[in-house]
């Protein structure tokens, strides 16, 4: 009877804390979640830890529960504040420098895929994750490097894609040079700049390209052609894109691809990516997603939508078919709510760019991405319904258009912390980052500008003062102004060591310093590819810097890039990554270096010198010519594909 009583009044007592436990909301699940034990925490000690959190701005532990950081201090700090949790120190870290996990703002993967997955032959050596690709420096070298291409293909109609080839460096290059290598195999040269192809007569009859097709084309994509010689560009390129793309990008070519790029952004410290504007079909986003939502993934890709496109096509219900891209990305891929890109003018690489001033020694002409007309109305729907937007933009003329619309919406319909990303930022006023600055605009840019473009534009387009002041971060950072660095990729190496190295360094390719006042701080440069980047991103409360409650995201690095030797920040090894509290090393076999992307030689840097001193420059020319809306037309012709 005793045992009885006793279990009836623990059943009733249990009944009554159960009936207490629901009556505030709780379940029997947030019951056991309060009974049972305590989360084991793992503590990693380092030489040296770079939070960015000014509360705590160096440390050498970082203790984390799960994917989330718990608290971050010295390891006798730690130690005392875990008092009965169970914990472990780990101290893999203790000659490592941890910093924040590295961003990469602003990518292609589609793109970059293309080119990982080719025949590398350039005009610099690339290191890649698995093996070191050496430059071919000249035509004898590019051409030995075909032959042996060919040779390494198991059968003798196997297709040859190629991308690297530059004609001021490897020679002229027609058709009928292809044709000598291989009468039985396609042969596709991608040209280093992307928006150009030079293919052999196999591969264009493979393609199905003829005479008759291209009397087809637009007179612009005809004056742009050139098939005797099986060369296309600009828009001559374009017009056989949909031809040639199902051979490039076949499921499996995209699949290796894609998995060469992750393995590159992860070789380069990465935690994050994004890609502002890029694909709008949803299988081709599926198809992106095979790779790069799984779970085993070292990082998280986010999407933002391309407003471009879904405006030109739903200009009544924009925000409808915008909202209805957030269901295509699943797992280790997200497409962000609210955010949406737009375009201004055209392309820094072909100075296709709207400026103030003009054009010098040479027949530049500025051109619109959007139509301002059309821009104005974009704009106007996504500020009304509180999207923060994403903005290309190159030329102060074009900045101009830009701030007088978010000016306009501002007075018309007033919005607080809406984010406004000036994105690439490669020629500005002063006056224009004050006026940045009244109207709370952040700024994206691309340093690697002015290391690749200032020599060549000082001369030819800008001119030694706008050339030199392209991309002046400086006076944003002097204005306090939010602002993150990208690459582009595959206009500039997705690694952000290396945007930093340009930003804090602007050593050009002939090793001097352009634009020496727009420099930027280390910790600025450091910021720009982590909490600025986030920020950017509306992700400042998720990760960028190592403090409590965020994410679990750290870049595992052989010295600190705030206090190393400056122009060394770009060659600091590193070890891996921790993501969301899980390790992720760097496998280097393979590559001799430890780093990855281009490196420019120095016989590179000697040929171009000479080529700048006894040949002009050829600038491409059209408006659509920027690796965003390169991007966006690959995607579109393998879309097309894929549904059908």
């Amino acid at each position: 009877m005793k045992t009885r009583l006793q279990i009836l009044s623990i059943v009733i007592g249990c009944l009554l804390m159960s009936l207490n436990a629901w009556s505030q909301g709780m379940t029997l699940q947030d019951i056991v979640n309060d009974t049972k034990p305590l989360p084991k925490v793992t503590i990693y000690t380092a030489k040296e830890i770079v939070t960015l959190n000014p509360d705590k701005s160096k440390t050498t532990a970082v203790a984390v529960v799960g994917d989330k950081i718990l608290a971050v201090g010295s390891l006798k700090e730690l130690e005392a504040a875990a008092g009965d949790q169970p914990y472990t120190v780990d101290k893999t870290f203790n000659n490592k420098v941890i910093v924040p996990g590295l961003i990469a703002q602003h990518d292609h993967p589609l793109l970059s895929s293309l080119a990982m997955m080719s025949e590398i032959i350039a005009i610099e050596d690339w290191n890649l994750p698995h093996k070191t690709v050496s430059a071919a420096n000249n035509q004898e070298e590019y051409r030995q490097r075909l032959i042996d291409a060919t040779k390494q293909l198991k059968t003798q109609d196997e297709l040859l894609f190629t991308w690297g080839y530059h004609p001021s460096f490897h020679g002229p290059l027609t058709r009928s040079d292809l044709d000598k290598f291989s009468t039985t195999r396609p042969i596709i040269v991608w040209h280093r700049s992307c928006h150009e192809f030079t293919m052999n007569t196999v591969a264009l009859k493979t393609l199905g390209i003829d005479e008759a097709f291209v009397s087809k084309f637009s007179e612009t994509a005809k004056e742009q052609s050139n098939f005797s010689k099986g060369h296309f560009w600009e828009q001559g390129m374009f017009a056989i894109v949909p031809k040639i793309v199902p051979y490039l990008a076949t499921p499996e070519r995209l699949e290796a691809g894609l998995k060469l790029t992750q393995e590159f952004y992860h070789s380069s410290g990465v935690t994050l990516a994004c890609e502002p504007g890029g694909l709008y079909s949803k299988e081709l986003q599926e198809a992106e997603n095979a790779v790069l939502s799984k779970s085993s993934s070292p990082f998280r890709f986010y999407f933002i939508p391309d407003g471009k496109s879904i405006f030109s096509l739903y200009p009544e219900n924009a925000i409808l078919e915008t909202e209805k891209t957030l269901d295509w990305c699943h797992g280790m891929t997200t497409m962000l709510p609210n955010e949406v890109k737009l375009f201004a003018d055209g392309a820094i690489y072909s100075l296709a760019i709207q400026l103030r001033e003009p054009y010098i020694n040479g027949d530049f002409k500025g051109e619109w991405i959007m139509n301002p007309d059309l821009f104005a109305k974009a704009f106007q729907v996504y500020w009304d319904a509180g999207y923060q937007i994403h903005i290309h933009v190159n030329g102060d003329a074009g900045l101009d258009m830009l701030l007088n619309n978010l000016e306009a919406n501002m007075r018309r319909n007033p919005r607080y912390d809406h984010r406004m990303v000036v994105v690439h930022f490669a020629v500005s006023a002063k006056d224009q980052v004050d006026r940045i600055k009244r109207l709370g605009a952040i700024v994206s840019g691309n340093p690697y500008y002015v290391t690749a473009l200032a020599d060549m534009y000082s001369k030819d387009g800008l001119g030694p003062e706008r050339a030199d002041n392209m991309v002046r971060m400086a006076d944003v950072e002097k204005a306090n102004i939010h602002f993150s660095y990208h690459s582009d990729m595959p206009m500039a190496p997705g690694q952000p060591l290396f945007l930093m190295d340009c930003g804090v360094n602007r050593i050009t390719k002939s090793g001097r310093i352009a634009g020496k006042d727009q420099r930027v701080s280390r910790e600025g440069a450091l910021k720009a590819v982590t909490i600025e980047a986030a920020y950017s991103l509306g992700l400042e409360n998720e990760v960028g810097s190592i403090e409590a409650g965020k994410l679990a995201n750290f870049t595992i690095l052989d010295d600190n890039p705030v206090t190393c030797e400056a122009t060394e920040i770009k060659n600091i090894p590193i070890w891996g990554t921790v993501h969301e509290g899980r390790l992720f090393p760097i496998d280097h076999s393979g590559n001799a270096t430890g780093s990855t992307g281009p490196v420019i030689n120095e016989h590179t840097y000697t040929i171009m010198q000479e080529m700048e001193a006894s040949h002009g420059h050829d600038h491409e020319q059209g408006s659509d010519n920027c690796v965003c809306t390169l991007n966006r037309i690959f995607a579109q012709a393998l879309a097309n594909n894929l549904e059908q």
